[in-house]
């Protein structure tokens, strides 16, 4: 028997933050799926991000509070859609797995779908693989929750993550979301997805000191 149809009220929302990714734009926007409507929040970018996303047909909130979960709240906000996905806007993810995030939730067989990255070589440094790894272990550890990755790419209905309540506004906001669902009794799950080098400067994986700063966040929200 095939899987059953997905029917949604209207295609999924995808919120992108942004935070000087004029570079990557074009190519992200130009991945997504026909349907899905990108929403770019831009983080305090200086390079012009915001106006290129606009030019490329996204619609743009800016969100002056900096901080990863503060740009992800900001566009779950301003999302219309029943269901909302979130992807980097660096370029490393690509959009045409989005559907493989969100259609699970549309068919009613989890209330949360995480994108786990299956890394090309170059795209994954060490310590930030190592980190997830720790993380991912601990949580396990914790939950019975078997997820091999916290990674960003994720699909969920809207209404339901903004009564998760969830409250960190910095790199801890992936890893409470997974809390809070765990608690509330959702069915959490994950589908591979690709991962592949970003476009221009990390803020974050790609350096040791921005691996440190979200293992941080996410240890205070562990503890």
């Amino acid at each position: 028997m095939g899987a059953p149809v997905v029917t949604l009220q209207a295609m999924p929302d995808v919120i992108l933050p942004a935070l000087d990714e004029a570079a990557a734009i074009p190519g992200v926007l130009a991945s997504l799926p026909r349907g899905y409507d990108a929403i770019v929040v831009d983080n305090g970018s200086t390079d012009g991000t915001a106006d290129v996303a606009r030019a490329a047909g996204a619609r743009v909130i800016v969100e002056p509070i900096r901080g990863f979960g503060a740009a992800c709240y900001a566009g779950l906000v301003a999302a219309t859609a029943d269901i909302v996905c979130f992807m980097d806007c660096d370029g490393s993810f690509h959009g045409a797995d989005v559907p493989r995030v969100a259609e699970p939730v549309a068919r009613g067989e989890a209330d949360l779908v995480l994108g786990a990255r299956i890394a090309t070589p170059g795209a994954w440094p060490a310590h930030a693989r190592l980190a997830n790894r720790a993380l991912a272990l601990e949580l396990r550890r914790r939950t019975r929750i078997r997820l091999r990755d916290l990674g960003p790419m994720r699909a969920a209905r809207r209404e339901a993550l903004l009564g998760l309540d969830i409250a960190d506004r910095r790199f801890g906001w992936p890893l409470e979301m997974v809390l809070k669902a765990t608690r509330a009794g959702w069915r959490v799950s994950e589908v591979p997805v690709r991962y592949e080098p970003r476009i221009g400067r990390s803020k974050v994986t790609g350096t040791i000191g921005g691996t440190a700063r979200a293992a941080r966040d996410m240890a205070r929200l562990l503890r």
